[in-house]
């Protein structure tokens, strides 16, 4: 058993990517932010579902077609299907922010 919150990567350039389980059709993994954001003009087009939670910190995502911004604070969750362009406007600058996102192959 591990603590999604042990071994926290220290404030870094670029977000943190573990992969806490993978198996055919799914993968858990925690993502840890330190106020970074997706690059100007770049956005995320995944080819399956997923779904994240704000487990500490905060965020603010921009879906592509809804209206403003939407703040994940803790214990804050979101869908994005696959296709949903979306990007990470910012990540609390002053806290860590540790995300909980479930990806799910998309189904036909």
């Amino acid at each position: 058993m591990k603590n999604l919150f042990e071994n926290l990567p220290l404030a870094a350039e670029h977000e943190c990517f573990d992969n806490l389980l993978a198996v055919p059709g799914l993968r858990i993994e925690r993502i840890v932010s330190h106020g970074q954001a997706s690059p100007p003009g770049f956005w995320y087009e995944q080819d399956w579902d997923e779904w994240v939670m704000v487990l500490q910190g905060g965020a603010v995502l921009q879906i592509e077609g809804k209206e403003g911004l939407l703040t994940l604070q803790k214990g804050d969750h979101c869908w994005l299907p696959a296709g949903c362009r979306h990007r990470v406007v910012s990540t609390d600058k002053e806290e860590t922010t540790v995300w909980l996102a479930v990806h799910r192959d998309k189904t036909e």
